[in-house]
């Protein structure tokens, strides 16, 4: 069921679109702005429609580094139909691996929702009849997403493409579990600094399976997005170790995305007939398969609320359990990245694997803003076998992410499964409490974490943190130091996480959830095949626990997070804004 208009202005735009400025002669000033930004040569040019491209372009990122060059490819092929074409680019486009280690991932996941406001307002100040989003990294993408269900008109997304691994198929994750190994005293900050250069070639979103890339694949099957959306590097290998040529095959993608939105403008083919439940499906169908983020869960869920489709956390359970983790990509193995599952057909492949002649629910007949979800699947080719495993070989029989729910998670809490190593799928150990992630890392690099640990790591929520910043630093000096512990926590992890670590804890420490009462000590008992997660207390002492909490207190005072903290809704929901 489609969710109804957020206010008479969007309603409008998506009845009349750009109609609204041949309403009457008292619409002409308009029209003489226009030509002077030289979007419209003539009066008469108010005839055709207007397609506005929103550009995501920064050097603040190098996913996006080059989107200003693809943006002009877009806005030249559209031009070439006849269309007027604004082009803009929106603020507040952050990188979260900059970003992180510091107070400024606060800002990473309610990035999302100031992106899609962006979007909203400028396409409600300026209506037009369809618009094209060009992203490429963590809560850029998951934002145009929430965008093109929230406005409802004719749009696609189109991605910069994924980075070239580095040397020895090294990645970004190379190089935060190097300052575990470095911390470790294992290498040499000599080696650290080596690996730190070669680890980043060049343009495009983190070479490995992580929260950009795991997003920019949904894209795909959501229906969002065309086929190698997700794989396509955005650069072609060539001889050194910087990276920064253009990918031939990522540029004919921009075209044929540009010149798609023009067929989707002329059948007016909308989000919100491609959005349903059972395309939400397919999107958890392929994250299982093919181990994505966890981060995938918290984007999916505020799209879900953005369209107006309520969707259960208990059903991704369901879905895991009839899907076989086919394929793994870095972090859970990594030598294979991006650019490797493209080499042997991308996501129609692992979709093939899965599809397996109807033993896993797609739904084939699936709009997509490229025809059907099974045109997809039966010109994609068949698993390789290593890479992408078949369903009778998978790398395991169920799906790569995983809902746990306790008496610590009441409302749900996720693990990536398929960066877990198999031995530690029931997990038993005493808490090691942290308020933060800053209190956690310099407890681990310090060696207060031992074997047989659970770290807690707690008021990393969106409330609490507030902002639920991405914990990758503590997780990779984990597994950098090669101590066997799991961590868990009411914050988030990034796509690159691996080890057994739980996120998205709900309700969180903040809203006076469970997590909040843990003392250190306590027995924390993990069992993931039986998609539990328990701390060993008595009713009674927790209820006791709960009477003695203090109420919670926001870490900032005013400005854009302290309005965020005070509006923002659990993991469980996606993290959404309240709307009063």
């Amino acid at each position: 069921m489609a969710n109804q208009p957020v206010n008479k202005g969007i309603k409008s735009i998506q009845e009349k679109g750009s109609g609204v400025f041949r309403e009457g002669a008292h619409m002409m000033p308009s029209v003489s702005l226009m030509l002077a930004e030289n979007v419209l040569k003539t009066v008469k040019d108010l005839k055709k429609p207007f397609i506005t491209i929103i550009n995501s372009y920064t050097t603040q990122i190098p996913g996006h580094a080059h989107l200003n060059v693809l943006g002009e490819i877009v806005k030249k092929e559209l031009e070439r139909s006849g269309v007027n074409v604004w082009y803009t680019n929106i603020g507040g486009a952050i990188c979260d691996g900059i970003a992180m280690g510091h107070f400024g991932m606060k800002y990473s996941l309610p990035s999302r929702e100031l992106i899609a406001d962006q979007i909203e307002t400028i396409i409600g100040a300026h209506p037009c009849d369809a618009w094209i989003g060009i992203g490429n990294c963590d809560k850029i993408i998951p934002a145009m997403y929430n965008a093109m269900a929230r406005i409802n008109i004719p749009s696609i997304y189109v991605s910069g493409g994924p980075m070239l691994s580095g040397s020895n198929k090294s990645d970004l994750i190379s190089v935060f579990e190097g300052v575990g190994e470095y911390s470790a005293g294992k290498i040499s900050k000599k080696k650290l600094d080596q690996i730190t250069c070669d680890a980043c070639p060049g343009y495009g979103s983190c070479s490995g399976m992580f929260t950009a890339n795991s997003m920019n694949c949904l894209g795909e099957i959501l229906g969002f997005a065309l086929p190698g959306n997700g794989t396509i590097t955005a650069t072609k290998r060539t001889p050194g170790k910087k990276q920064y040529n253009i990918n031939p095959q990522r540029i004919a993608l921009v075209k044929e995305a540009a010149n798609t939105l023009l067929t989707l403008l002329k059948k007016n083919i909308r989000p919100l007939d491609i959005l349903t439940r059972e395309s939400i499906d397919n999107a958890f169908i392929l994250d299982m398969a093919m181990g994505g983020s966890t981060n995938t869960v918290l984007h999916v869920l505020a799209l879900a609320h953005e369209a107006g489709i309520k969707y259960d956390l208990k059903r991704i359970n369901m879905l895991s359990k009839i899907t076989s983790n086919v394929a793994k990509i870095s972090p859970s193995r990594m030598e294979v990245h991006l650019e490797d599952v493209h080499k042997v057909g991308g996501m129609g492949a692992i979709l093939k694997s899965i599809y397996d002649g109807g033993n896993t629910p797609i739904d084939l007949n699936a709009k997509t803003v490229y025809g059907t979800l099974g045109s997809y699947i039966n010109k994609s080719p068949k698993p390789d076998g290593d890479i992408i495993k078949t369903t009778k070989d998978p790398f395991n029989k169920e799906g790569g992410l995983a809902v746990l729910f306790g008496n610590i998670a009441k409302n749900g809490s996720v693990v990536k499964t398929s960066g877990v190593a198999k031995d530690m799928f029931v997990f038993s150990g005493k808490a090691k409490i942290f308020k933060s992630q800053e209190d956690a890392l310099k407890g681990i690099l310090a060696g207060k974490v031992k074997d047989g640990d659970v770290v807690v790591i707690r008021y990393e929520g969106p409330k609490g943190g507030p902002g639920m910043q991405e914990m990758l630093s503590p997780t990779a000096a984990i597994k950098g130091a090669g101590i066997k512990a799991a961590l868990i926590t009411d914050g988030r992890f990034s796509g690159g996480t691996r080890g057994l670590c739980v996120g998205h804890i709900a309700p969180e420490a903040a809203s006076g959830g469970e997590i909040a009462i843990l003392k250190n000590g306590d027995i924390i008992e993990i069992n993931v095949h039986k998609h539990s997660i328990n701390v060993k207390l008595s009713k009674d002492e927790i209820l006791k626990r709960k009477k003695t909490l203090k109420p919670f207190k926001s870490k900032v005072r005013g400005g854009w997070l302290a309005r965020y903290s005070s509006m923002v809704t659990s993991a469980d929901t996606g993290a959404i804004l309240k709307a009063n």
